[in-house]
Formats: structure tokens, sequence, C-alpha cells
């Protein structure tokens, strides 16, 4: 084998490699999106049979929906790109990848710079959706969820609940003037700060991430070194 045939060996080895890893990594996110999409699908057809609240904030299913449907369509962009050798198809997919990226980056930025006004945006949305608690299934799935897993109630604070038109104390009902069962602490003691978890679940969310920074660090390394 000549000098000549060995660089042509070593351009083609090398083709090969990018081609495929650039198919296996399109891919991946292809079957993920797809998977995305049809847990977003299945999430809206539930909601829309029981009939909870419209809105996009208040609507996870949608969410799902159009992150799975932009992942599924750029990711298919890659697939047929590597495959076919399509330059102007790989361009696409790089390009929109460069979008993604420096969107990703660029709310992040803003989030750390702004984290105040995010706080604060933050909490006004999720008393705007405590506000129908008991009618938005969606919403609180996943406030259950939060106040369980981060000990936690309410957005700012467990008087947040105050939103709810069956925890305000001017409720006749059972319910008045108290929180979801999520709040509470299993262990009975005489104290409030025993009884109900108090710090707000904002505040304790963001806590959780500052424990655990390294973890999120691998996290989001691993979902944006792939775009570099």
């Amino acid at each position: 084998m000549t000098q000549h045939d060995d660089v042509r060996y070593c351009e083609r080895f090398s083709y090969v490699l990018l081609k495929f890893t650039l198919f296996a990594y399109a891919i991946g996110w292809w079957l993920i999106g797809g998977l995305v999409l049809a847990i977003g699908i299945y999430a809206e057809v539930e909601r829309q049979r029981y009939k909870t609240l419209d809105g996009l904030f208040l609507a996870p299913a949608i969410i799902l929906i159009v992150l799975g449907l932009i992942m599924f369509i750029v990711s298919f962009i890659g697939v047929l790109g590597s495959l076919r050798d399509n330059i102007t198809l790989l361009k696409v997919f790089m390009y929109t990848l460069t979008v993604c990226l420096i969107l990703e980056l660029l709310g992040g930025v803003i989030a750390l710079v702004f984290h105040n006004k995010t706080v604060n945006l933050m909490n006004r949305n999720i008393r705007k959706g405590m506000v129908n608690y008991y009618d938005d299934l969606d919403f609180k799935n996943i406030m259950d969820f939060v106040q369980k897993k981060f000990k936690c109630c309410g957005a700012k604070e467990f008087k947040d609940w105050d939103v709810n038109m069956y925890h305000n104390c001017s409720s006749p009902g059972p319910l008045s003037c108290g929180v979801p069962y999520t709040c509470c602490i299993t262990t009975k003691r005489l104290d409030l700060i025993d009884i109900i978890h108090i710090r707000g679940c904002t505040d304790a969310v963001f806590l959780w991430l500052s424990d655990n920074y390294k973890i999120m660090a691998g996290l989001l390394l691993g979902i944006l070194l792939p775009q570099v």
C-alpha cells in the first residue's frame, strides 16, 4: 500500500466515522423528540378529556408538543442530511443548532442577570395557577410533586394559598385558611413549623439547584457540548 493509498484510507475512515457519529447524534435526538411529542399529545388528550384550563403556562402538554415537534423536525433534517450527504440539509441542521445554542445561553445569562425579576415572574405565574389549583389537573399534579419533592408550600411562602377560593380565609368551607395536603409534614406537633412546610417552592427549587450545581453543570455540558 502506497503512501497515497494510506492518505486516502485515512480520509475515507474519518469521513465514515464523522458521518455515522452525526447520524447517531441526530437519530438519538430524533427518537427523543418523537417520545416527547407522543407524551405531549397523550397529555393534551387527557387534558381535553377532563376539560382542564387553557393557557401556555398552565398547560405543560402544549409545551411538550411544541418542544417535541421542534426536536423531531430538526433532528429528522440532520438524519436525512447525514444519510444522503446533503450539504444544504446539514447546513440547515447546523444553523438551527447554533440558533438553539445561542438562545439557551442567552436565556441562561438573562435569568442570572435579572435573577430577582425572574423569581418574581415565576412567583406571579405560580400564584395564577394556584387560583385554579383544584380545576387544572396539569398544574395540580406539578404543584403537588414540587411541594412533596422539595418540602415547600406555595410560591414565595405558604400564605400564597390565600389566593385560592377554597383556602382563602373568607371561605366558609373546611379548607378555609388551610393548605393542600402536600404542604403537610407527616409528624404531628403543636408548632406550625412542624405541621406544614412554610418556605416557598421557588426558593426551595433554587436552593436545590445551588446544592446540586455539579450535577446540573454536568447535565448542561452534556446537552450543550454536542451542539457545539
